[in-house]
């Protein structure tokens, strides 16, 4: 009987191992050099400025993503449900402005006031104050062949009316692996870095690639003489300035903390995921950090195999990190302005802040309401 249970016994640990080790999973991580976490020191020392946030309630609604000012003053957010609401700038007179059918991210106005609206699922979209939608694009021409827009995530247009958006990935897309959510966990623990910056001009109709190598490339925003984009790599914990004029430059050639003519790094190390980028006033631009750094994830860096094994294991045991409240604004020239921190996590996933001339709109993936603070 003993020597069945000891039989019993090792064929499951074996199974278990077999499991672990060879269990199909989509990722095929590699190694890279993650650097020491910071910590929250410095410019970046912890605060509560950003604790007992007013919320204004969106009733079923949840995840404020992105949101904007719209040309006629009212405020619009995306939320988990796909749809679109638009309101006053105090939340009341909510009404649904637009249901895509896929996941708007990042957002802005063109100079015709029709919102151009990164949809992770539809590509690039523009919706016209009638309501209207139109497809602008949904893929880039490489090589003369169709490569499709997998995850568009955040988008700005300039005032020559050409659009700036970035694909998160061309590997993972939400709508083929359950969400922006799971697709963005797939490609950070992948850090094959295929990300990119794309330009799309609406009098040619054509799109092309400024910037690739991105380990999810994230929120976008235009200096103020649009000579200049910054974009997250959320992935990699930085920020680079990139030229609009770029010609499809590969930042994981570049040098790892300054980068190169065409595109440099703003910011490296950061104390977390950041995430969307939106202009504020008075020449400074507002991050958001999705999540705060996870000592786990830093030390499987040069762990691939490692990182495999932890995508076998159930949700609930990845090293997701915990819900730590963060935004910053900083200068062009890369200065750290303001710091606004929450360390409960209260207000889950500080994803950016949108800046009124009253008010601090703190956006959020998964929050229940939308939180907001007196400028």
């Amino acid at each position: 009987m003993m020597n069945k249970l000891l039989g019993v016994w090792g064929v499951m640990v074996l199974a278990g191992l077999a499991y672990f080790c060879l269990w199909p999973i989509p990722i095929e991580p590699v190694s890279w050099d993650a650097p020491t976490a910071p910590g929250y020191a410095g410019s970046h020392a912890v605060n509560d400025k950003l604790a007992k946030l007013n919320m204004i309630d969106l009733g079923a609604e949840a995840g404020p993503e992105h949101i904007a000012i719209g040309p006629d003053g009212k405020l619009y957010t995306t939320v988990e449900s796909g749809r679109i609401l638009r309101m006053q700038p105090d939340g009341t007179q909510q009404e649904v402005f637009a249901q895509t059918g896929g996941r708007v991210l990042g957002f802005d106005f063109d100079a015709k006031g029709h919102l151009i609206a990164a949809d992770a699922v539809k590509g690039l979209l523009s919706i016209a104050p009638d309501k209207s939608i139109q497809l602008l694009t949904d893929h880039v021409s490489v090589n003369g062949k169709p490569d499709p827009i997998r995850y568009a995530d955040a988008v700005v247009v300039a005032k020559n009316g050409k659009i700036y958006l970035s694909d998160a990935s061309t590997r993972f897309a939400p709508k083929d692996w359950g969400g922006t959510f799971e697709a963005s966990v797939l490609d950070i623990l992948e850090q094959t870095a295929t990300g990119r910056v794309l330009e799309f001009d609406p009098a040619s109709g054509q799109t092309r690639v400024v910037a690739s190598g991105l380990s999810f490339a994230n929120g976008v925003a235009l200096s103020q003489d649009e000579k200049h984009l910054f974009v997250n790599e959320t992935g990699k914990y930085r920020v680079w300035k990139i030229d609009v004029n770029a010609q499809g430059v590969d930042v994981k050639v570049l040098d790892a903390k300054k980068g190169g003519e065409q595109a440099r790094v703003l910011f490296n190390n950061l104390p977390g995921y950041p995430d969307n980028l939106m202009r504020g006033l008075d020449g400074k631009i507002w991050l958001g950090f999705a999540k705060p750094r996870n000592p786990t994830i830093d030390k499987l860096a040069q762990k691939p195999f490692m990182r495999k094994v932890t995508l076998r294991l159930p949700r609930a045991l990845w090293p997701i990190p915990k819900a730590y409240g963060h935004v910053i604004a900083f200068t062009e020239d890369g200065k750290v302005v303001n710091d606004l921190q929450d360390p409960s996590g209260q207000y889950p996933e500080s994803t950016g802040v949108t800046e009124s001339a009253d008010r601090l709109y703190i956006q959020s993936l998964h929050a229940k309401g939308l939180g907001w603070l007196p400028r």
